[in-house]
């Protein structure tokens, strides 16, 4: 059984079939997918659901599906993800969140996020998570400050090419030091 988080108003869960057509829905949304490169076809969508759900039941934890506690509805993800070799600060955890349109302005990326912390440092006794947008993506950005997140540096994301408008991506971190003293 996949670890799950819980938080005041949320449950950070293993994927489950139900979740896959909201999943598509937001995938889909041009507001949700602004500072994507592309939206995701149904396919893609479902492919993504599914290797998220293969890291948690592989690891006990991941980018777990987000839901209401109070109604079980599925709004979107949160969770943290290894990157052993992608990118030039690898190797590092993630942390990473995408919620359907209607579920923001409510601080439950924020609330999540935090929740995904927590498990990093104090569980998986990780030493650094790190949270990537693209530099244009200043809600994304606004959850990691209120994360207590620090932008340390700006670099082309290598699955973009170096001329796409979000190529360039912000990069902030925290440590578990830091976020230990919250």
């Amino acid at each position: 059984m996949a670890l799950s988080l819980e938080t005041p108003r949320l449950r950070l869960r293993a994927w489950q079939m139900q979740d896959y057509f909201p999943f598509f829905e937001m995938n889909a949304d041009p507001k949700v997918m602004q500072y994507f490169p592309k939206l995701l076809l149904k396919q893609e969508s479902d492919a993504l659901a599914d290797r998220f759900q293969h890291f948690i039941q592989h690891n006990g934890w991941g980018f777990w599906a987000v839901e209401l506690k109070t109604t079980g509805k599925f709004i979107g993800f949160t969770g943290l993800h290894h990157q052993p070799s992608q990118f030039s600060f690898s190797p590092c955890t993630e942390i990473g969140w995408r919620f359907a349109r209607h579920a923001w302005g409510q601080g439950y990326a924020t609330e999540a996020a935090h929740a995904c912390l927590h498990f990093a440092f104090n569980t998986l006794a990780l030493d650094r998570i790190v949270a990537f947008t693209a530099l244009q993506n200043q809600k994304s950005f606004a959850v990691m400050q209120r994360l207590h997140m620090r932008e340390i540096s700006q670099f082309p994301h290598p699955a973009l090419n170096k001329d796409h408008i979000f190529s360039v991506h912000r990069l902030c971190e925290i440590q578990a030091t830091v976020f230990k003293g919250e």
